[in-house]
C-alpha cells in the first residue's frame, strides 16, 4: 500500500541540528507539510503514522489554509479597519516571509520558522528597525487568527524582536526655522501661485500645531473657525468638491492658532479663487484631481494621503537647500513642534492628548529629548569629582 505520509528531516536555522516534518498531499491534492519541532525519530514516526491513518479516514485539518491564502482571507476579514498602505506592507512581509520558509500551512507554522525569518532578514543585510517592523506585521496576522478562533495561539508571540538604537528626535533650531520660513517665501514667489504650495504659510501652521504633512493637505477652510482661532483636524467623505480621507488612527482634534497666523489665512483666503475648498492645495493641482483623475477613479485613499501635491519632497528639499540644512524633513515641523510644546511648560497628557500619539512611550521620546538633564548633571558631577580628586593630590583647583 502507497505510503501517503512521508517522514523527513529539515536543518534548525543554525545548522547544529534538525527537526522532523511531515510531507503529505491535502484534500485538494496540493503538496503540504507540517513541521513536528522536535528530533526525536519514535515519536516523529508515531505521529507520521497517526496522520496517516487521519488521511486515510478521510480526515481534513479544519481551516486548513496556506500561507498565501491564509494571508487574503485575513486581510479580507479586516477591510478598509486597516489603511491601504498598510495593507500593502502587510503583504510584502508576509510574501517575503513565504520567500524563505516556504508556502506552508499557516497552521503548521512555528517559532522556529520565526526565528529562521529573523536571521535570514538580518544575514541578507536588513537593518534590525525593518526585520522588527515586518515582523510585527506577521504577527498581527497571526494574532487576528487567534482572536478568531482559527489557532490556539500565536506561533511567534514569543520571538525575540531584533532591538536597534532609537534615532534622535531631529528637532529645528529656531535660526532654522527662521531660515526656512524665509526660504519659503522666496521660493513661492518664484513659481507661478496657481501651481505652488504656499509653502511659509504651511510651515508656520505646521509650526503651531504639529499637524502631519497629509492632515495639512487635506485641510479645507471648512476646518478653519476664524472666530474662535482654531482649525480642526478630521475625516472627509467623498463629495462633489472634497475626496475621501481618513485621520491616522481615527483621531480626530482641535487646536489652536494665534492671531497672527489667523490673519495670513484670511489674506490667503482673499487671494484662493472663490469655490476651492482645500487650504493648501495649489488651484491647478486641485482642478487635475478633480477633473482628471476623480472621473477616471484613478484616486484612492491613498493617494489623497502621499500625492496631493506633486513632487512634494522634491519642492522641500529645495527650500532646505535654499535656507544652507542639509539635513532634514516636513515632518521635523511637527516634531519641533512638540519639543515647543514641552520646552514651554505643557504636560506630557497634554502634549500627548494635542498630538494624539498612540502610545504614551512616543510622547515620553520628545519629552526627554527636550526635558532630559542627564548629561548637564553628569558633567557637573564629574568637575566637582576631579576638583576633590586634584585638591587631594596637591594639584591647583582647575
Amino acid at each position: 500500500m502507497k505510503q501517503l505520509v512521508k517522514l523527513n528531516k529539515r536543518p534548525t536555522w543554525d545548522g547544529r541540528g534538525f527537526t522532523y516534518f511531515l510531507r503529505y498531499e491535502g484534500e485538494n491534492g496540493k503538496r503540504k507539510w507540517k513541521t513536528l519541532g522536535h528530533a526525536n525519530q519514535r515519536k516523529a514516526e508515531e505521529q507520521r503514522a497517526q496522520k496517516e491513518k487521519e488521511l486515510r479516514m478521510g480526515y481534513t485539518e479544519p481551516g486548513s489554509m496556506r500561507l498565501r491564502d491564509f494571508m487574503k482571507d485575513s486581510l479580507a476579514r479586516t477591510g478598509d479597519q486597516i489603511r491601504e498602505s498598510t495593507q500593502r506592507e502587510i503583504k510584502s512581509a508576509m510574501n517575503d516571509f513565504i520567500r524563505i520558509i516556504g508556502n506552508a500551512d499557516y497552521q503548521s507554522i512555528t517559532l522556529a520558522h520565526g526565528e529562521l525569518y529573523l536571521q535570514t532578514c538580518l544575514d541578507r543585510g536588513n537593518s534590525k528597525a525593518t526585520v522588527a517592523k515586518k515582523l510585527r506585521h506577521i504577527k498581527r496576522l497571526f494574532k487576528l487568527a487567534v482572536n478568531r478562533k482559527q489557532l490556539d495561539e500565536n506561533p511567534l508571540q514569543y520571538i525575540a524582536m531584533p532591538k536597534s538604537a532609537k534615532k534622535k528626535v531631529n528637532i529645528y533650531a529656531d535660526v532654522q526655522c527662521q531660515k526656512m520660513l524665509k526660504a519659503a517665501q522666496e521660493y513661492t514667489a518664484e513659481w507661478y501661485p496657481k501651481k505652488s504650495v504656499k509653502w511659509d504659510l504651511m510651515i508656520t501652521v505646521a509650526l503651531a500645531t504639529a499637524m502631519r504633512r497629509a492632515e495639512l493637505l487635506n485641510c479645507t477652510w471648512a476646518d478653519i473657525d476664524f472666530d474662535a482661532q482654531a482649525i480642526e483636524v478630521n475625516t472627509k467623505e467623498n463629495t462633489k468638491d472634497t475626496w475621501e480621507w481618513r485621520i491616522k488612527d481615527t483621531d480626530r482634534r482641535i487646536l489652536p492658532l494665534t492671531g497672527d497666523i489667523v490673519q495670513m489665512l484670511v489674506d490667503h483666503q482673499a487671494r484662493q479663487p472663490e469655490g476651492y475648498p482645500y487650504v493648501f492645495v495649489p488651484t491647478e493641482r486641485y482642478d487635475y484631481i478633480q477633473n482628471v483623475l476623480r472621473p477616471k477613479d484613478k484616486w484612492t485613499l491613498t493617494d489623497a494621503r502621499l500625492k496631493v501635491v506633486n513632487n512634494f519632497r522634491r519642492q522641500f528639499n529645495m527650500i532646505l537647500k535654499k535656507a544652507g540644512i542639509k539635513k532634514g524633513t516636513f515632518h521635523d515641523f511637527r516634531r519641533t513642534a512638540i519639543s515647543m510644546w514641552f520646552t514651554n511648560g505643557m504636560s506630557e497628557h497634554d502634549v500627548m492628548v494635542l498630538a494624539r500619539h498612540s502610545s504614551f512611550a512616543t510622547t515620553h521620546e520628545f519629552y526627554l529629548a527636550v526635558a532630559d538633564d542627564l548629561v548637564d548633571r553628569a558633567r557637573a558631577a564629574t568637575v566637582q569629582g576631579l576638583r576633590q580628586k586634584m585638591v587631594q593630590n596637591g594639584a591647583e583647583a582647575f
